[in-house]
């Protein structure tokens, strides 16, 4: 017992000391010193999207409280490939962001060379907001209007309906692949290069069905130009109050929202990482920040510690894994 005793003095004591060194290092004259100079947020895909759009207003709300101008940078290109691994290369001293949304995570699942893992090469920040999926329907195509009826109909005819989606390993791609296993369905998949072509097509009828972001898709729900049959958070959309979830519609547990999220390279000092995620918790909060950005369907929150979307970052690369194996999904 002494010497177990003695062993746990000395362990805890060589802890102290290792957690001084990291205290001294952590707050460097650089580090304390934080920022000292403009903050660039790279933006992998081109202007005008969510990512886009949301990565510009917290960099505004973000230039007032860190005293130093927040730029976002547009660097699209090759699937998004191009700007992450930019940043993922980038000097880790928290002058170089990446806002991304759940491609930061499907890209390396289903792509043979992503170059960069999002769980080794970045630091999560924060979440900045969820984008619930919504499945939608031409209504002179598909008449059920319930997810009941709409599983009848699609048991009853196999791979007899298409669904349409921007893209093989699209976030619509995989959300129509989770959908047909949850409800024991299949169907036939026909990408498009990118979403507005999908919706088109929707609306026209060439296709009678597709998964879409809530934010897209709500515009041409409200006008009744299209039918949706759900949502695929576990709550209703703020933007479509009176569309049920799948879930509360009988497809128990599923979930499967999209979201966009802040992230530095790995190596970023904890104390940089703590200032930027203390600081968008309180922007993403905003009232008038959140109203905003509800009218879209889009709900910010930053309820998530950087160590708690690490660990969903975690847990939603192995379900994409799985889905890819099972599914034969690949993007390239």
């Amino acid at each position: 017992m002494h010497l177990f005793r003695t062993s746990m003095i000395s362990f805890a004591a060589a802890l102290l000391t290792l957690s001084g060194l990291n205290t001294v290092k952590a707050q460097t004259p650089e580090v304390a010193a934080y920022p000292n100079r403009p903050i660039k947020i790279i933006v992998p895909v081109a202007p005008g999207g969510t990512v886009d759009i949301v990565a510009r207003a917290l960099a505004e709300a973000l230039t007032k409280p860190l005293g130093q101008q927040v730029i976002v940078e547009n660097k699209p290109g090759a699937s998004s490939l191009l700007g992450t691994n930019f940043v993922a290369k980038s000097a880790p001293d928290g002058y170089t962001l990446l806002a991304h949304s759940t491609t930061f995570v499907t890209a390396p699942v289903l792509l043979k060379n992503a170059g960069y893992d999002p769980l080794k090469d970045f630091i999560p920040i924060t979440v900045t907001c969820q984008i619930p999926m919504v499945l939608v329907v031409n209504p002179e195509k598909i008449t059920a209007r319930t997810l009941k009826d709409f599983i009848v109909l699609s048991k009853a005819q196999p791979k007899f309906y298409a669904y349409a989606s921007s893209g093989n390993g699209s976030t619509g791609h995989i959300a129509a692949e989770l959908f047909s296993r949850a409800a024991d369905v299949s169907y036939l998949h026909v990408p498009y290069k990118g979403n507005a072509q999908s919706m088109v097509d929707l609306l026209g009828g060439q296709v009678p069905l597709m998964f879409d972001q809530v934010s897209t898709s709500a515009q041409y729900v409200l006008s009744g130009k299209i039918a949706a049959i759900g949502v695929t958070s576990k709550t209703r959309s703020p933007i479509l109050p009176n569309v049920p979830t799948l879930d509360e519609s009988g497809l128990a547990g599923f979930e499967d929202s999209t979201f966009n999220g802040l992230f530095a390279p790995a190596g970023t000092p904890a104390p940089i990482i703590k200032r930027l995620h203390t600081e968008l918790t309180k922007i993403l909060q905003s009232p008038d920040l959140v109203k905003q950005f509800m009218a879209k369907g889009v709900e910010l929150g930053a309820s998530s510690t950087p160590e708690q979307f690490s660990q969903y970052l975690a847990q939603q690369t192995t379900r994409y894994q799985e889905l890819a194996r099972s599914a034969n999904i690949s993007a390239d």
